[in-house]
Protein backbone atom coordinates (compact mmCIF):
# COMPACT_ATOMS: atom_id res chain seq x y z
CA UNK A 1 0.00 0.00 0.00
CA UNK A 2 1.44 2.95 -1.11
CA UNK A 3 -0.99 6.16 -0.26
CA UNK A 4 -3.35 6.36 2.06
CA UNK A 5 -6.52 6.39 -0.88
CA UNK A 6 -5.17 2.59 -0.72
CA UNK A 7 -6.54 1.91 2.75
CA UNK A 8 -10.22 3.22 1.66
CA UNK A 9 -10.42 0.22 -1.32
CA UNK A 10 -13.37 -1.24 0.71
CA UNK A 11 -16.02 -3.36 -0.83
CA UNK A 12 -19.37 -4.35 0.24
CA UNK A 13 -18.38 -7.02 2.62
CA UNK A 14 -15.37 -5.21 3.54
CA UNK A 15 -17.44 -1.89 4.36
CA UNK A 16 -19.91 -4.09 6.82
CA UNK A 17 -16.44 -4.89 8.36
CA UNK A 18 -15.22 -1.79 8.65
CA UNK A 19 -18.73 -0.40 10.35
CA UNK A 20 -18.41 -3.54 12.69
CA UNK A 21 -14.68 -3.28 13.59
CA UNK A 22 -15.14 0.51 14.39
CA UNK A 23 -18.45 0.11 16.36
CA UNK A 24 -16.30 -2.06 18.78
CA UNK A 25 -13.39 -0.08 18.53
CA UNK A 26 -15.03 3.00 19.57
CA UNK A 27 -17.03 1.49 22.36
CA UNK A 28 -13.56 -0.28 23.92
CA UNK A 29 -11.73 3.37 23.20
CA UNK A 30 -13.99 5.15 24.87
CA UNK A 31 -13.65 2.87 28.16
CA UNK A 32 -9.81 3.39 27.65
CA UNK A 33 -9.57 7.16 27.21
CA UNK A 34 -12.21 7.82 30.00
CA UNK A 35 -9.63 5.93 32.27
CA UNK A 36 -6.69 7.58 30.78
CA UNK A 37 -8.62 11.02 31.24
CA UNK A 38 -9.75 10.51 34.79
CA UNK A 39 -6.11 9.37 35.67
CA UNK A 40 -7.26 5.79 36.34
CA UNK A 41 -5.19 4.07 33.75
CA UNK A 42 -4.01 0.69 34.47
CA UNK A 43 -2.38 -1.37 31.53
CA UNK A 44 -3.20 -4.63 32.88
CA UNK A 45 -6.74 -3.21 32.50
CA UNK A 46 -6.46 -1.71 29.09
CA UNK A 47 -4.68 -5.21 28.05
CA UNK A 48 -7.85 -7.39 29.37
CA UNK A 49 -10.20 -5.11 27.67
CA UNK A 50 -8.01 -4.94 24.15
CA UNK A 51 -7.90 -9.10 24.80
CA UNK A 52 -11.36 -9.20 25.04
CA UNK A 53 -11.78 -6.90 21.97
CA UNK A 54 -9.83 -9.11 19.70
CA UNK A 55 -11.23 -12.23 20.35
CA UNK A 56 -15.10 -9.97 20.01
CA UNK A 57 -13.13 -8.92 16.24
CA UNK A 58 -11.64 -12.40 15.18
CA UNK A 59 -9.31 -13.93 13.18
CA UNK A 60 -7.12 -11.34 12.46
CA UNK A 61 -7.92 -9.68 15.99
CA UNK A 62 -6.93 -12.87 17.62
CA UNK A 63 -4.02 -13.77 15.54
CA UNK A 64 -2.75 -9.84 16.47
CA UNK A 65 -2.91 -10.48 19.88
CA UNK A 66 -0.82 -14.37 19.38
CA UNK A 67 1.80 -12.01 17.40
CA UNK A 68 2.22 -9.97 20.89
CA UNK A 69 2.31 -12.70 22.92
CA UNK A 70 5.10 -14.56 20.69
CA UNK A 71 7.21 -10.78 20.94
CA UNK A 72 7.89 -10.00 24.20
CA UNK A 73 11.28 -8.37 23.17
CA UNK A 74 9.23 -5.63 21.07
CA UNK A 75 6.02 -5.31 23.66
CA UNK A 76 4.95 -4.08 27.65
CA UNK A 77 5.09 -6.82 29.88
CA UNK A 78 1.05 -6.17 31.09
CA UNK A 79 0.46 -6.80 27.15
CA UNK A 80 2.53 -9.41 26.33
CA UNK A 81 0.96 -11.67 29.33
CA UNK A 82 -2.21 -10.62 28.89
CA UNK A 83 -2.42 -11.68 25.13
CA UNK A 84 -1.09 -15.43 25.88
CA UNK A 85 -4.96 -15.75 26.54
CA UNK A 86 -5.90 -15.01 23.18
CA UNK A 87 -7.97 -17.52 22.33
CA UNK A 88 -7.91 -19.21 18.86
CA UNK A 89 -10.89 -21.49 19.63
CA UNK A 90 -14.82 -19.60 17.87
CA UNK A 91 -18.02 -20.85 17.17
CA UNK A 92 -17.48 -23.71 14.47
CA UNK A 93 -18.33 -23.04 10.80
CA UNK A 94 -21.54 -24.63 9.93
CA UNK A 95 -21.38 -28.23 7.46
CA UNK A 96 -23.37 -26.56 4.99
CA UNK A 97 -20.95 -23.84 4.51
CA UNK A 98 -17.74 -25.94 4.86
CA UNK A 99 -19.35 -28.53 2.16
CA UNK A 100 -19.83 -25.27 -0.29
CA UNK A 101 -16.67 -24.12 0.35
CA UNK A 102 -14.83 -27.05 -0.29
CA UNK A 103 -17.08 -28.04 -3.52
CA UNK A 104 -16.39 -24.25 -4.77
CA UNK A 105 -12.79 -24.41 -4.28
CA UNK A 106 -12.34 -27.99 -5.69
CA UNK A 107 -14.64 -28.06 -8.21
CA UNK A 108 -17.01 -30.77 -8.01
CA UNK A 109 -20.05 -32.65 -5.49
CA UNK A 110 -18.25 -33.36 -2.24
CA UNK A 111 -19.56 -37.04 -2.41
CA UNK A 112 -17.41 -37.28 -5.68
CA UNK A 113 -14.54 -35.99 -3.81
CA UNK A 114 -14.59 -37.95 -0.76
CA UNK A 115 -16.03 -41.47 0.21
CA UNK A 116 -17.04 -40.07 3.97
CA UNK A 117 -16.61 -36.38 4.95
CA UNK A 118 -17.46 -35.87 8.51
CA UNK A 119 -19.96 -33.53 9.96
CA UNK A 120 -18.55 -32.61 13.36
CA UNK A 121 -15.26 -30.52 13.09
CA UNK A 122 -12.02 -31.81 14.56
CA UNK A 123 -10.83 -28.66 15.47
CA UNK A 124 -12.29 -25.22 14.68
CA UNK A 125 -10.09 -21.59 14.78
CA UNK A 126 -10.04 -18.25 14.16
CA UNK A 127 -8.70 -18.62 10.20
CA UNK A 128 -9.83 -22.59 9.36
CA UNK A 129 -11.38 -25.78 10.25
CA UNK A 130 -10.63 -29.28 10.21
CA UNK A 131 -12.92 -32.37 9.29
CA UNK A 132 -12.69 -36.11 9.00
CA UNK A 133 -12.95 -37.68 5.72
CA UNK A 134 -11.85 -40.26 3.77
CA UNK A 135 -10.73 -40.23 0.07
CA UNK A 136 -12.25 -42.62 -3.02
CA UNK A 137 -9.17 -44.49 -2.39
CA UNK A 138 -9.89 -45.37 1.03
CA UNK A 139 -7.67 -43.01 2.56
CA UNK A 140 -7.57 -41.48 6.06
CA UNK A 141 -7.62 -38.15 5.94
CA UNK A 142 -8.21 -34.01 7.15
CA UNK A 143 -9.43 -31.87 5.25
CA UNK A 144 -7.93 -27.89 6.84
CA UNK A 145 -11.00 -25.30 5.49
CA UNK A 146 -10.73 -21.78 5.05
CA UNK A 147 -13.67 -19.86 7.07
CA UNK A 148 -15.75 -18.21 4.61
CA UNK A 149 -15.04 -14.72 3.35
CA UNK A 150 -11.70 -15.10 5.60
CA UNK A 151 -9.45 -13.38 2.90
CA UNK A 152 -11.71 -10.36 2.61
CA UNK A 153 -11.46 -10.14 6.62
CA UNK A 154 -7.86 -10.13 6.61
CA UNK A 155 -7.48 -7.82 3.69
CA UNK A 156 -10.02 -5.19 5.27
CA UNK A 157 -8.20 -5.63 8.85
CA UNK A 158 -5.26 -5.19 7.36
CA UNK A 159 -6.29 -1.61 5.43
CA UNK A 160 -7.65 -0.67 9.12
CA UNK A 161 -4.59 -1.78 10.73
CA UNK A 162 -2.26 0.00 8.32
CA UNK A 163 -4.42 3.17 8.67
CA UNK A 164 -4.23 3.31 12.60
CA UNK A 165 -0.29 2.82 12.39
CA UNK A 166 -0.16 6.03 10.17
CA UNK A 167 -2.76 7.76 12.21
CA UNK A 168 -0.74 6.52 15.52
CA UNK A 169 3.10 8.05 13.67
CA UNK A 170 1.29 10.86 12.71
CA UNK A 171 0.05 12.10 16.15
CA UNK A 172 2.69 10.54 17.91
CA UNK A 173 6.12 10.79 16.27
CA UNK A 174 7.73 8.97 18.96
CA UNK A 175 5.90 5.92 17.70
CA UNK A 176 8.16 5.89 14.38
CA UNK A 177 11.16 5.37 16.54
CA UNK A 178 8.79 2.62 18.38
CA UNK A 179 9.60 0.86 14.88
CA UNK A 180 5.52 0.04 14.87
CA UNK A 181 5.79 0.09 11.15
CA UNK A 182 8.23 -2.41 10.90
CA UNK A 183 6.18 -4.72 13.82
CA UNK A 184 2.99 -4.08 11.40
CA UNK A 185 4.68 -5.10 8.59
CA UNK A 186 6.08 -8.61 9.66
CA UNK A 187 2.61 -8.81 11.64
CA UNK A 188 0.85 -8.75 7.99
CA UNK A 189 3.70 -11.04 6.65
CA UNK A 190 3.03 -13.81 8.89
CA UNK A 191 -0.75 -13.68 8.68
CA UNK A 192 -0.75 -13.75 5.46
CA UNK A 193 1.35 -16.73 5.50
CA UNK A 194 -0.77 -18.42 7.46
CA UNK A 195 -3.40 -18.35 5.26
CA UNK A 196 -2.08 -19.59 1.96
CA UNK A 197 -2.59 -23.67 1.81
CA UNK A 198 -0.46 -23.85 -0.80
CA UNK A 199 2.45 -22.50 0.93
CA UNK A 200 1.97 -24.69 3.77
CA UNK A 201 1.59 -27.53 1.99
CA UNK A 202 5.10 -26.18 0.60
CA UNK A 203 6.41 -26.00 4.08
CA UNK A 204 5.51 -29.63 4.65
CA UNK A 205 7.50 -31.18 1.93
CA UNK A 206 10.12 -28.96 2.73
CA UNK A 207 10.71 -30.21 5.84
CA UNK A 208 9.97 -33.88 4.72
CA UNK A 209 12.73 -33.27 1.83
CA UNK A 210 15.07 -32.11 4.97
CA UNK A 211 13.97 -35.76 6.35
CA UNK A 212 14.66 -37.62 3.51
CA UNK A 213 18.05 -35.97 2.64
CA UNK A 214 19.13 -37.21 5.66
CA UNK A 215 17.93 -40.72 6.16
CA UNK A 216 15.79 -39.51 9.27
CA UNK A 217 13.82 -42.44 9.96
CA UNK A 218 12.55 -41.18 13.51
CA UNK A 219 10.07 -38.66 12.14
CA UNK A 220 7.59 -37.95 9.60
CA UNK A 221 5.08 -35.42 8.64
CA UNK A 222 1.35 -35.99 6.62
CA UNK A 223 1.48 -36.78 3.13
CA UNK A 224 -0.42 -33.86 1.44
CA UNK A 225 -2.64 -34.68 -1.39
CA UNK A 226 -2.67 -32.38 -3.91
CA UNK A 227 -5.61 -32.92 -6.13
CA UNK A 228 -8.02 -32.66 -3.40
CA UNK A 229 -5.69 -29.12 -1.95
CA UNK A 230 -5.83 -25.89 -3.02
CA UNK A 231 -5.20 -22.08 -1.45
CA UNK A 232 -8.10 -22.33 0.40
CA UNK A 233 -8.49 -25.68 1.26
CA UNK A 234 -5.47 -28.68 2.38
CA UNK A 235 -5.76 -32.87 2.85
CA UNK A 236 -3.60 -34.44 4.34
CA UNK A 237 -2.80 -37.65 5.86
CA UNK A 238 -4.40 -37.99 9.15
CA UNK A 239 -2.00 -39.01 12.18
CA UNK A 240 -3.70 -41.08 14.64
CA UNK A 241 -1.58 -40.83 18.11
CA UNK A 242 -0.91 -38.79 20.87
CA UNK A 243 0.83 -35.34 21.99
CA UNK A 244 4.28 -35.28 22.87
CA UNK A 245 3.63 -34.00 26.07
CA UNK A 246 1.08 -36.84 27.37
CA UNK A 247 3.86 -38.93 29.27
CA UNK A 248 0.89 -41.56 30.26
CA UNK A 249 -0.36 -41.80 26.31
CA UNK A 250 3.26 -41.85 25.06
CA UNK A 251 4.36 -44.87 27.13
CA UNK A 252 1.28 -46.81 24.98
CA UNK A 253 3.43 -46.58 22.24
CA UNK A 254 7.08 -46.16 23.21
CA UNK A 255 8.40 -47.86 26.49
CA UNK A 256 11.20 -44.41 26.56
CA UNK A 257 9.60 -41.54 26.77
CA UNK A 258 12.58 -39.99 27.16
CA UNK A 259 14.38 -40.75 23.85
CA UNK A 260 10.99 -39.66 21.81
CA UNK A 261 12.05 -36.40 23.32
CA UNK A 262 15.30 -36.41 22.78
CA UNK A 263 14.85 -37.76 19.18
CA UNK A 264 12.17 -34.70 18.80
CA UNK A 265 14.62 -31.86 20.13
CA UNK A 266 17.21 -33.82 17.49
CA UNK A 267 15.65 -33.11 14.88
CA UNK A 268 13.99 -30.06 15.00
CA UNK A 269 17.62 -28.52 15.68
CA UNK A 270 19.22 -30.42 13.13
CA UNK A 271 16.56 -28.75 10.47
CA UNK A 272 17.00 -25.79 12.10
CA UNK A 273 21.25 -25.66 12.30
CA UNK A 274 21.50 -27.16 8.04
CA UNK A 275 18.94 -25.65 6.35
CA UNK A 276 18.25 -22.87 8.83
CA UNK A 277 14.54 -23.46 8.26
CA UNK A 278 12.31 -24.33 11.57
CA UNK A 279 8.82 -25.51 12.79
CA UNK A 280 7.96 -22.03 14.54
CA UNK A 281 4.56 -23.26 16.34
CA UNK A 282 5.88 -26.61 18.38
CA UNK A 283 2.75 -26.51 21.00
CA UNK A 284 2.35 -30.06 22.51
CA UNK A 285 -0.75 -30.31 19.77
CA UNK A 286 1.43 -30.05 17.12
CA UNK A 287 4.44 -32.77 17.92
CA UNK A 288 3.15 -36.47 18.20
CA UNK A 289 4.40 -39.92 18.84
CA UNK A 290 1.83 -41.88 16.32
CA UNK A 291 1.00 -45.06 17.13
CA UNK A 292 3.88 -46.68 15.15
CA UNK A 293 6.32 -45.15 17.61
CA UNK A 294 7.48 -42.36 15.23
CA UNK A 295 7.53 -39.04 15.85
CA UNK A 296 4.76 -36.67 13.85
CA UNK A 297 5.18 -32.83 12.66
CA UNK A 298 2.22 -31.32 12.09
CA UNK A 299 0.77 -27.41 10.86
CA UNK A 300 3.35 -25.85 9.02
CA UNK A 301 1.46 -22.71 8.64
CA UNK A 302 4.06 -21.01 10.75
CA UNK A 303 7.45 -21.78 9.93
CA UNK A 304 10.89 -19.63 10.53
CA UNK A 305 13.82 -19.27 8.69
CA UNK A 306 17.15 -18.02 9.75
CA UNK A 307 20.71 -16.68 8.51
CA UNK A 308 23.88 -18.65 9.48
CA UNK A 309 24.42 -15.28 11.56
CA UNK A 310 21.28 -15.71 13.89
CA UNK A 311 22.20 -19.43 14.21
CA UNK A 312 26.01 -18.79 15.58
CA UNK A 313 24.47 -16.01 17.58
CA UNK A 314 21.60 -18.65 19.10
CA UNK A 315 24.42 -21.33 20.01
CA UNK A 316 26.64 -18.60 21.91
CA UNK A 317 23.76 -16.91 23.33
CA UNK A 318 21.83 -20.30 24.98
CA UNK A 319 25.63 -21.49 26.24
CA UNK A 320 25.47 -18.30 28.03
CA UNK A 321 22.63 -18.83 29.85
CA UNK A 322 23.49 -22.58 30.61
CA UNK A 323 26.80 -21.80 31.60
CA UNK A 324 26.38 -18.58 33.50
CA UNK A 325 28.59 -16.49 31.28
CA UNK A 326 27.54 -13.15 30.35
CA UNK A 327 29.70 -12.63 28.13
CA UNK A 328 28.79 -15.82 26.22
CA UNK A 329 25.21 -13.80 26.23
CA UNK A 330 26.55 -10.78 24.55
CA UNK A 331 28.11 -12.40 21.97
CA UNK A 332 25.62 -14.31 20.97
CA UNK A 333 23.32 -10.88 20.77
CA UNK A 334 26.97 -8.99 18.48
CA UNK A 335 26.66 -12.55 16.25
CA UNK A 336 23.01 -11.86 14.92
CA UNK A 337 22.92 -8.70 14.09
CA UNK A 338 24.94 -8.08 11.35
CA UNK A 339 24.87 -3.94 11.44
CA UNK A 340 27.13 -4.54 15.43
CA UNK A 341 30.42 -3.20 14.12
CA UNK A 342 31.64 -1.05 16.73
CA UNK A 343 29.74 -2.78 19.42
CA UNK A 344 31.93 -3.98 22.09
CA UNK A 345 30.61 -7.62 23.68
CA UNK A 346 32.89 -6.87 26.64
CA UNK A 347 31.29 -3.48 27.30
CA UNK A 348 27.72 -4.88 26.47
CA UNK A 349 28.55 -8.09 29.03
CA UNK A 350 28.84 -5.80 31.64
CA UNK A 351 25.66 -3.93 30.88
CA UNK A 352 24.23 -7.14 30.69
CA UNK A 353 24.78 -7.92 34.12
CA UNK A 354 21.96 -7.16 35.74
CA UNK A 355 19.90 -8.58 33.69
CA UNK A 356 21.52 -11.94 33.12
CA UNK A 357 21.63 -12.52 37.05
CA UNK A 358 18.01 -12.29 36.80
CA UNK A 359 17.66 -14.47 33.79
CA UNK A 360 20.21 -17.13 35.72
CA UNK A 361 17.73 -16.84 38.82
CA UNK A 362 14.55 -17.49 36.49
CA UNK A 363 16.06 -20.50 34.78
CA UNK A 364 17.64 -21.97 38.13
CA UNK A 365 13.94 -21.79 38.95
CA UNK A 366 12.87 -23.45 36.25
CA UNK A 367 15.60 -26.00 36.29
CA UNK A 368 14.31 -26.95 39.69
CA UNK A 369 10.65 -26.42 40.49
CA UNK A 370 8.16 -28.09 38.16
CA UNK A 371 7.12 -26.87 34.82
CA UNK A 372 4.14 -25.58 35.22
CA UNK A 373 4.83 -23.10 38.08
CA UNK A 374 7.01 -20.82 35.66
CA UNK A 375 6.34 -17.72 36.19
CA UNK A 376 6.56 -16.76 31.91
CA UNK A 377 6.12 -13.07 32.79
CA UNK A 378 8.95 -12.78 34.39
CA UNK A 379 10.72 -14.26 31.34
CA UNK A 380 8.89 -11.97 29.32
CA UNK A 381 10.08 -9.11 31.18
CA UNK A 382 13.31 -10.07 30.72
CA UNK A 383 13.35 -10.30 27.02
CA UNK A 384 12.02 -6.81 26.76
CA UNK A 385 14.85 -5.84 29.32
CA UNK A 386 17.51 -7.55 27.07
CA UNK A 387 16.03 -5.55 24.27
CA UNK A 388 16.80 -2.09 25.73
CA UNK A 389 20.29 -2.92 26.82
CA UNK A 390 20.44 -4.59 23.02
CA UNK A 391 19.23 -1.36 21.57
CA UNK A 392 20.90 1.22 23.88
CA UNK A 393 24.17 -0.48 22.07
CA UNK A 394 23.09 -0.28 18.30
CA UNK A 395 21.75 -3.65 18.15
CA UNK A 396 18.99 -5.08 16.79
CA UNK A 397 17.72 -7.96 17.95
CA UNK A 398 15.90 -10.07 14.92
CA UNK A 399 12.19 -11.20 15.41
CA UNK A 400 13.59 -15.07 14.40
CA UNK A 401 15.14 -14.88 18.30
CA UNK A 402 11.97 -14.24 19.52
CA UNK A 403 10.08 -17.19 17.13
CA UNK A 404 13.00 -19.35 18.35
CA UNK A 405 12.90 -18.91 21.88
CA UNK A 406 9.36 -19.58 22.36
CA UNK A 407 9.73 -22.77 20.46
CA UNK A 408 12.14 -23.37 23.15
CA UNK A 409 10.56 -22.51 25.85
CA UNK A 410 7.99 -24.98 24.39
CA UNK A 411 10.35 -27.63 24.48
CA UNK A 412 11.94 -27.14 27.93
CA UNK A 413 8.52 -27.25 29.69
CA UNK A 414 8.60 -31.27 28.02
CA UNK A 415 12.12 -30.93 29.32
CA UNK A 416 11.60 -30.50 32.29
CA UNK A 417 8.84 -32.85 32.78
CA UNK A 418 9.93 -35.63 31.28
CA UNK A 419 13.72 -35.42 31.41
CA UNK A 420 14.75 -33.10 34.24
CA UNK A 421 18.19 -33.59 33.94
CA UNK A 422 18.28 -32.00 30.69
CA UNK A 423 19.43 -28.39 30.22
CA UNK A 424 18.17 -27.72 27.21
CA UNK A 425 20.13 -24.14 26.93
CA UNK A 426 23.36 -25.23 28.26
CA UNK A 427 23.36 -29.07 26.06
CA UNK A 428 21.87 -27.18 22.93
CA UNK A 429 25.01 -28.29 20.70
CA UNK A 430 23.91 -31.60 21.78
CA UNK A 431 20.99 -32.08 19.95
CA UNK A 432 22.08 -30.99 16.38
CA UNK A 433 23.05 -33.68 14.14
CA UNK A 434 25.03 -32.10 10.89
Amino acid sequence: MESLSDYFSFGIHSSARVMHSSIVFLGQAAQILTKLATGKANHKEIAITLRQTFESLGATYIKLGQFIASAPSLFPEEYVEEMQKCLDSVRPVAYRDIRSIVERELGDKLENLFRYFEEAPLASASIAQVHAAITKEGLDVVVKVQRPDVHTTLKTDMQILGLLTKILEWIAPEFKKSGLTGMFSEFQTSIMQEVDFIQEAKNIEEFEAYLLSVNEERARVPRVYHGLSNKRVLTMERFHGVPITDEAGLRQYSNNPRKVLNDALEIWFSSLASKGFFHADVHAGNVMILKDGQIGFIDFGIVGRISPNVWNGLMLFTQGIGMGEPSLVAQGLVAMDSTSEGVDPKVLGEQLENVFNEMETVYQAMALGEASSFDESKLNRLMYDLKDVAEQNGLKIPREFALLMKQMLYFDRYVKTMAPEINLFRDTKKFVNT
